[in-house]
């Protein structure tokens, strides 16, 4: 039996709950990682993050790569030591980042020669590079290098970039099974899908990296500006074509109400900054919807920000404090807000798991679809 493996707990239509069994501890699935970009989780201290629920972090290739650099982790213990996190690390292979960087890059079939957006260094990316970064990191979970194009993109652009992403996957699953046997020992590869929001493409991409083989299976490209309805759709028309055995995850993914969705689809495992960005820009997640703490109308509020929510920030301070910290630019406003909003995140993934293992999750969307503004709440 490998040391990385999904177990599959319950399923309600076709979301699912389960554990991914891994050296450094189980990850209850559906599950939220926090991003933390450059070895820290933003505003939070690693125990912390941890105190909020949360199973496992994603590092970011790129920012590592370039800031300390993969190689000083490496001879400094890994990136588990670096950051005093003990539990699971996803990585992802620093494509996104590379992808975004527009007027700093080329790509070719060997891979993308870019600029570092720190130095103006001159840098290269390559799928063997990518999981050579990522061997040295020592993460638990490795992402495959892909070409990931902006959205809207005409169909034979997204075609041609989606022949590259799973050649680039072969050269990647190739890459991680050089690595020697102790260092892939209960490490995973993920694959990631890509096809824009064409179905048939999507479906093409699944049944290529399937062929390869991987350990999971990442939907890659969304959340990129094409709307809820795109996203949704193209997970409905892409999810079925998965193998079931092994875990899926929602790249860059996202709002309450996107996780609620994508988790009624099929989706297992998602990140995105939303929470912590939020958290140093003066909003805070709630049941009923967001709150900027920045308006006038909680100058004098003696409440807490959600009365069944267990943080500090909801324990121990009321919203006319957080107004106040947030408005004077104190850092604790910062820490306090991330510290809540990660907890709400990981507060929402325990009560979706929950209802998908007790088969009232289409009553528990309803209740959460009822209270929750996708704006700003009205508390």
């Amino acid at each position: 039996m490998s040391d990385f493996r999904f177990e599959l707990l319950g399923q309600d239509g076709a979301a699912r709950t389960g554990v991914i069994h891994t050296p450094r501890g189980d990850i209850r699935t559906p599950a939220f990682m926090p991003v933390g970009t450059a070895a820290t989780v933003k505003a939070m201290l690693p125990q912390s993050v941890r105190e909020t629920g949360a199973d496992i972090l994603l590092g970011n290739t790129y920012h590592l790569m370039l800031r300390p650099g993969a190689e000083r982790v490496a001879r400094l213990g890994g990136l588990h030591k670096f950051m005093d996190w003990s539990r699971p690390i996803l990585t992802d292979s620093g494509g996104f980042q590379v992808m975004s960087l527009a007027a700093l890059r080329k790509i070719t079939e060997d891979g993308v020669r870019f600029q570092s957006h720190i130095d103006g260094h001159a840098e290269f990316l390559s799928p063997e590079r990518a999981m050579e970064i990522q061997r040295l990191l020592g993460s638990d979970i490795q992402m495959v290098l892909d070409e990931c194009p902006a959205l809207p993109a005409e169909k034979p652009v997204i075609e041609k970039s989606l022949a590259l992403s799973m050649r680039w996957a072969q050269r990647s699953k190739d890459a991680f099974g050089q690595q020697t046997e102790q260092e892939r020992a209960g490490r995973a590869c993920f694959g990631i899908v890509q096809g824009g929001t064409y179905p048939d493409l999507r479906v093409r991409s699944a049944q290529a990296l399937m062929e390869i083989g991987f350990d999971g299976y990442a939907v890659g490209g969304l959340a990129v500006g094409e709307g809820q309805p795109a996203m949704f759709e193209t997970l409905e028309a892409t999810v079925p074509h998965l193998p079931g055995d092994r875990p899926r995850y929602l790249m860059g993914v996202g709002k309450p109400d996107d996780i609620v969705g994508a988790v009624l689809r099929g989706i297992d495992m998602f990140d995105c900054v939303l929470p912590t960005r939020s958290g140093r820009n003066g909003q805070a997640f709630t049941p009923a919807g967001a709150l900027n703490l920045k308006n006038a109308r909680f100058a004098e509020d003696p409440a807490p920000l959600d009365p069944a929510c267990a943080c500090p920030a909801c324990r121990q301070f009321s919203r006319a404090y957080l107004h106040h910290t947030v408005k004077s630019g104190e850092i604790i406003a910062a820490m306090l807000l991330t510290w809540h909003n990660l907890t709400y995140y990981q507060d929402l993934m325990a009560q979706l798991r929950g209802a998908i293992a007790q088969g009232r999750l289409e009553s528990f969307i309803a209740g959460f679809q009822a209270a929750y503004a996708p704006g700003e709440a009205a508390l």
